[in-house]
């Protein structure tokens, strides 16, 4: 093998895929001065099952409150790809109360995450919904509430989980079941933790291919 021919394929394994976080400068019609980064356009995608709808009890059936506080860590079914979670009080509405929900799991990096979920309303059914994209659920603790009658149930929203950490929204557009979204996605953002990094497209997930198109 001659020096030229290692060369290149030391080249080709070392920077293969394409790592967009080194610098490559690009000229300009002005001379002397040039653009300090070659912007690379990320296809992101998501199969119609990853996108499946959101679910309420997608991740643990409703758990009956038993007037005290309960860690849950059998049952559990992952989202069906990093995800947020959400819960969702029910049964008895003067039972319920304003505890929040304390979830575990792993990000994109497998790494351990956990996220505090916004408090319910006390005495009133509805959903709390999270931030935080979570590849697996190991954990959840149910604080108890104020009466037997409420339940607790854990699932998972329409924020979907994107593999960059980001600094901008350099979003360029997205598509639902290949069509073009009319309105901009949500994106969060966050430059030193993964699962912070989120699209929410304007239309509801409904079990149909999701394409993001993102400047990195």
């Amino acid at each position: 093998m001659n020096k030229r021919k290692f060369d290149l394929q030391l080249f080709s394994s070392d920077w293969y895929p394409v790592n967009p976080l080194v610098d490559s400068e690009l000229q300009t019609d002005v001379t002397g001065v040039t653009a300090p980064d070659e912007g690379k356009i990320a296809h992101l995608e998501w199969t119609a099952a990853q996108a499946a709808a959101a679910s309420t009890t997608g991740v643990h059936a409703a758990v009956t409150d038993n007037g005290a506080s309960q860690t849950i860590t059998t049952g559990i079914t992952n989202p069906p790809c990093p995800r947020n979670i959400t819960a969702t009080a029910g049964g008895t509405a003067g039972d319920i109360a304003a505890v929040q929900v304390i979830v575990t799991g792993t990000n994109m990096l497998d790494e351990t995450i956990t996220e505090t979920l916004p408090a319910f309303t006390a005495d009133t059914a509805g959903t709390v919904t999270g931030s935080k994209a979570f590849k697996t659920v190991t954990s959840v603790v149910i604080p108890a509430h104020s009466g037997t009658g409420a339940t607790t149930a854990i699932g998972y929203g329409d924020k979907l989980g994107l593999p960059y950490l980001l600094t901008d929204n350099n979003l360029l557009k997205t598509h639902l079941n290949h069509v073009l979204e009319g309105t901009a996605a949500t994106i969060a953002m966050s430059a030193t933790a993964i699962e912070s990094n989120t699209i929410d497209l304007n239309s509801a997930l409904n079990g149909t291919a999701v394409d993001a198109y993102l400047i990195v």
